[in-house]
């Protein structure tokens, strides 16, 4: 039997594609508005965003159930993966951007999908923050951020083809595009609410949205390009050394639960050749 990751219906594409919509807007909204708009304070938002984005995570959840038939297992394996990837978060806090869980994410988004992927990424930055008393008007930027990661693991080609060392390469460049990426997104959050730092890296509310990137550019790169490049490297070096033994498991734990099995039921008329009526058969895709 082969594992595939939890398939997109329909419904969870709208969800998925909904939430990261609203996500970019809640993030970018600043860079467009005038400077005399009382919009800019970008950290008044923030329980907003957070009201908003709960609802949203809930509603990929229920979308993937609905086009999947995920049940309970999948539930307890999100708990347990996120449980995982929380605990893993304060190993590296404060040390050069060193932060194992996004390996994890990486790998649980390829094997998972992306719905789940995302799902999952949001949840663990939750939790992380719960555990580590990050709580604050920046999580939910980093967990929209956290989602993207995981869900863009789930995202790349191949899922049913490549394996062995070509797929750890594969996930392990992603691993380190994909942690500036987050970096970008989440220091975005800062740019735009830290004030009193130089003119040439501040952001300028009302100033045309060009001039704003390169600020912000010379920002990314004077305060956390160095933290971005330790957790790409670390992402890279665990999926390239420890990458090919967790994607065995993880896959070994997704056929087991089969998620997307399907149960059908014998015809009563059976029971008249001496079997027992209404049988139970789980199928299951063939390996």
């Amino acid at each position: 039997m082969s594992s595939r990751p939890v398939r997109l219906g329909p419904r969870s594409i709208a969800a998925l594609v909904l939430v990261s919509v609203v996500g970019l807007i809640a993030v970018g909204w600043p860079l467009f508005a005038d400077a005399g708009s009382t919009l800019t304070d970008h950290a008044a938002d923030a329980p907003w965003f957070f009201a908003l984005m709960l609802p949203l995570l809930i509603a990929v959840v229920v979308a993937t159930i609905a086009d999947c038939g995920m049940d309970a297992k999948a539930v307890a394996m999100l708990g347990v993966l996120a449980a995982v990837g929380a605990a893993l978060r304060p190993i590296g806090a404060g040390t050069a951007g060193l932060e194992p869980m996004f390996f994890l994410m990486v790998l649980s988004g390829r094997v998972l999908g992306p719905g789940f992927g995302f799902v999952l990424g949001a949840v663990t930055m939750f939790a992380s923050a719960l555990l580590t008393g990050g709580v604050g008007p920046w999580l939910p930027t980093q967990m929209l951020a956290m989602g993207w990661f995981a869900m863009g693991a789930g995202l790349l080609p191949g899922s049913d083809r490549l394996r062995g060392r070509g797929e750890r390469l594969v996930l392990a460049a992603y691993g380190f595009v994909a942690a500036f990426a987050y970096g970008t997104v989440t220091n975005l959050y800062g740019w735009v609410t830290v004030g009193g730092m130089g003119q040439g890296i501040s952001f300028q509310p009302g100033d045309p949205v060009r001039e704003n990137l390169v600020r912000f550019a010379a920002y990314v790169a004077a305060t956390s390009l160095g933290w971005d490049l330790g957790r790409a490297l670390l992402t890279v070096v665990l999926t390239l050394t420890a990458g090919g033994a967790l994607l065995r498991a993880l896959r070994r734990a997704t056929r087991r639960a089969n998620f997307e099995a399907q149960v059908t039921f014998e015809a009563p008329g059976r029971a008249l050749q001496g079997e027992a009526p209404h049988r139970t058969h789980v199928t299951s895709e063939p390996e």
